[in-house]
């Protein structure tokens, strides 16, 4: 299928574009402000679907909001026509066409007017108003308040937050894409006159900020954002693409000693913490059990032996481990355990507990195997 894309290096457009060729398409005919009326007129003749995501909403002229949002609109109509081209059409509007301010004002002419000709020439017409799109590729300090934050925060820049209590009407950028592209194959979600992306959020400003700044703190304190929550989840993948290529990486706390090290990793609220712990030859660890708290040991690197034993039993339980067969081990509750390396070289072990330490309730009780 041939493929029309306006507004192709757009934000909308770049993440589309990039979606469409992962899932092998290649007859794209992508239009930016480069593109000739030659190229233009050519593409409107072969096209077969035509996404049209051009438009302005930020110009330095209040004229350019007519000129980008309508005429452009008008002329690649006009060229579809002269072609008898009914290729359907995907016209990205935005929800601020309710609005009577003059961006709202260009974007329901621009609408009409597709619609019209929808009409005229028995062409299949799909309009999106979209709500605030947000992810990877947004251009920051222009028009998206989450861009702006995700990039200042990242990088160590001052946010604003005017009122906290503003309702911001979400959609993540990969939702936007999978709709656009399930309206490629007809399956678009049609309400009415209008089509939406079925899955939109709304929260309040100030939540966004400050859920974008605990992702900054994050590398402090090492606790993994809410992930089984579908937003944090969404917004914590664009903040991390407002990251400068020379801040990818951070340092964690090692605990050293004699013995080898103990390195905290990753927290979580409601999933415990991983830890990595690196062990010396011939040293033993652990030598305790637990109530409540629950451990997996995975050997990486290295070989040892992991024993347990039963509070109130004699029995000696052993599991040899080594990385040459990764295998998770339980620590199961009531047992006291210890983990040696019984190899030549430093054994590396990551740890799991169910539970963050709690120096107020350790549940780590002292006992040999």
């Amino acid at each position: 299928m041939k493929i029309m894309i306006t507004g192709a290096k757009g934000f909308i457009g770049q993440n589309l574009t990039a979606e469409l060729r992962n899932q092998g398409y290649q007859d794209l005919f992508l239009v930016d402000r480069d593109t000739s009326e030659e190229e233009l007129k050519r593409y409107a003749h072969q096209a077969e679907f035509v996404y049209h995501l051009a438009g302005v909403n930020r110009p330095e002229r209040v004229e350019e909001f007519t000129e980008g949002n309508v005429d452009f609109s008008d002329t690649l109509l006009a060229l579809l026509r002269q072609s008898d081209n009914k290729a359907p059409i995907i016209v990205s509007s935005s929800i601020q066409a309710e609005l009577d301010n003059p961006y709202g004002k260009s974007k329901r002419v621009g609408e009409e007017l597709v619609f019209n000709y929808g009409k005229e020439t028995d062409t299949k017409v799909m309009v999106y108003r979209f709500p605030n799109v947000f992810g990877k590729w947004c251009r920051p300090n222009y028009n998206s308040a989450i861009a702006t934050f995700c990039h200042n925060i990242a990088n160590g820049m001052p946010i604003t937050v005017n009122d906290p209590n503003v309702i911001l009407n979400l959609v993540y950028i990969d939702d936007v894409v999978k709709e656009l592209i399930r309206a490629l194959d007809g399956n678009e979600f049609n309400t009415g006159k209008y089509c939406e992306v079925p899955v939109t959020y709304k929260q309040k400003l100030g939540w966004v900020a400050e859920t974008i700044e605990s992702f900054r703190e994050s590398r402090q304190n090492r606790y993994v954002p809410l992930m089984s929550d579908e937003l944090t989840k969404k917004l914590y993948s664009t903040y991390l693409s407002y990251l400068a290529t020379d801040n990818f990486s951070y340092e964690l706390k090692m605990n050293v000693d004699e013995r080898g090290s103990f390195t905290e990793f990753l927290k979580s609220e409601d999933a415990g913490q991983v830890s990595v712990n690196i062990s010396k030859p011939g040293i033993t660890k652990g030598q305790h059990w637990h109530h409540t708290k629950n451990e997996k040991f995975l050997v990486v690197s290295g070989e040892g032996i992991i024993r347990f034993r039963k509070v109130n039993d004699t029995q000696v339980v052993e599991y040899p481990v080594s990385a040459q067969k990764l295998e998770v081990v339980d620590i199961p509750v009531g047992y006291t355990h210890n983990i040696e390396n019984t190899g030549t070289e430093d054994m590396v072990t990551v740890m799991w507990v169910n539970e963050i330490f709690d120096p107020e309730n350790p549940d780590t009780i002292f006992l040999e195997v």
